[in-house]
């Protein structure tokens, strides 16, 4: 699912820093793209929500099959359906391999599993979108430990710049972490209004 249009850009046009490279970048131009990015834009309450949507999906980088299929799985789970999505992104192996600190991007996370790095509970997934249960321990399989990316995660190189979540317990040295319960929606480090992307799907 990951897309060629630059990250910078597509962090400008959704006004949100999709990697940190991009923050710098969406500092000295905190506007849309193109040349008129900085002119007054109509807003419905349609383009609201929509944008709302493409942010929560973009920060997670899946498409929006996943997305709706997501957003079907917490309209039946109970409770608020805005808060049970997010949680239910946050799940995702490659959302918690980023927050963990392994990865320094969601793209990175993405890849690293894909490419068969990771393993879960001592078997190997390449499924980002599985999804990592309470209990489960998730690590970097051993022949990949001594590739780059994983020494520099291992020196803390990728680590957030907050602390660590709390529904993480995580282990750099070892490569490793769990998950030691489900996610609030107050502790997932992600920028959305989820109640408009609610009324996107619901309408």
């Amino acid at each position: 699912m990951n897309q060629s249009r630059p990250k910078v850009k597509k962090s400008r046009a959704l006004g949100i820093a999709l990697t940190p490279k991009a923050v710098k970048y969406f500092e000295a131009r905190p506007y849309p793209p193109g040349e008129h990015g900085r002119g007054r834009k109509q807003t419905s309450d349609y383009k609201v929500r929509l944008l709302e949507k493409q942010r929560l999906r973009a920060q997670y980088d899946i498409s929006e099959r996943q997305m709706a299929r997501a957003y079907d799985r917490a309209r039946k789970a109970g409770g608020k359906t805005g808060e049970a999505l997010v949680i239910e992104l946050e799940r995702r192996l490659d959302a918690l391999v980023l927050r963990s600190g392994i990865a320094r991007t969601i793209y990175q996370a993405r890849q690293m599993v894909t490419h068969g790095h990771i393993e879960v509970n001592g078997r190997k997934v390449d499924k980002p979108s599985f999804r990592v249960r309470p209990d489960d321990v998730v690590m970097v399989r051993e022949r990949s430990r001594d590739k780059h990316p994983f020494q520099v995660a291992r020196e803390g190189g990728y680590a957030p710049d907050g602390e660590t979540p709390r529904y993480l317990q995580v282990n750099l040295m070892a490569l490793a972490f769990r998950l030691d319960r489900d996610p609030n929606r107050k502790e997932i480090p992600v920028i959305c209004d989820e109640q408009l992307v609610v009324e996107y799907y619901a309408r």
